[in-house]
């Protein structure tokens, strides 16, 4: 009878399918409820994350057996993997900090420029070439860049985050951050806030 149901999720589940999965998370990519497809200027369903939501339990034993945990941030509508405690690498602390510094600046530019955070995450709104050509411009954030290992700027900066899925192009001047980028944005924000009004 265990083994009956051990096997069910693996019979739920094609080899393809987790390889491909898999393969998205070793990338240091979280897995999207939505994505954007550029063609048609839309978020469309991602049948990735609608799998491991639909065998969740299968996926979360899964990764369990290969040290990972798997982490659904439900409001931000997204997965993602992190490792055990006891198994933490300095790649997986480098990206994740790669990952904040972009987004805090980001977050820092938006905001002394008087603009509400929520813009960042619309594509009729986001960053335009214009704040990155700003933001190139600011030495102080590229030195924070540096310090971060992202040693040719914004272009690195912006291929870093899109390639981990953190954020979306929307045109040829337009970037905007995904559900994980604002979620992963707030957070910081929050983490900010109640780090300044703590008393020292």
């Amino acid at each position: 009878m265990n083994d009956a149901v051990s096997n069910q999720g693996f019979d739920n589940v094609l080899p393809a399918q987790s390889a491909a999965i898999y393969r998205e998370f070793s990338q240091g990519k979280v897995l999207l409820r939505q994505m954007w497809n550029q063609h048609r200027a839309e978020r469309v369903d991602n049948p990735l994350y609608n799998l491991v939501y639909n065998q969740l339990s299968h996926f979360r034993r899964l990764y369990e057996h290969l040290g990972f945990e798997l982490v659904f941030h439900e409001t931000g509508g997204f997965f993602y993997l992190r490792e055990s405690l006891d198994e933490e690498s300095d790649e997986h602390d480098e990206n994740a900090l790669r990952v904040q510094v972009i987004l805090l600046l980001i977050g820092r530019y938006f905001a002394r420029g008087g603009r509400d955070l929520e813009f960042l995450g619309r594509p009729d709104a986001g960053l335009k070439e214009t704040d990155l050509q700003a933001m190139a411009a600011d030495e102080e954030y590229l030195d924070i860049l540096r310090t971060a290992r992202i040693e040719k700027g914004w272009p690195e900066a912006m291929d870093y985050l899109t390639k981990r899925h953190f954020i979306f192009r929307s045109g040829a001047e337009r970037y905007f951050l995904s559900s994980a980028g604002m979620a992963f944005l707030y957070q910081l924000v929050s983490e900010y806030e109640a780090s300044s009004s703590s008393p020292s």
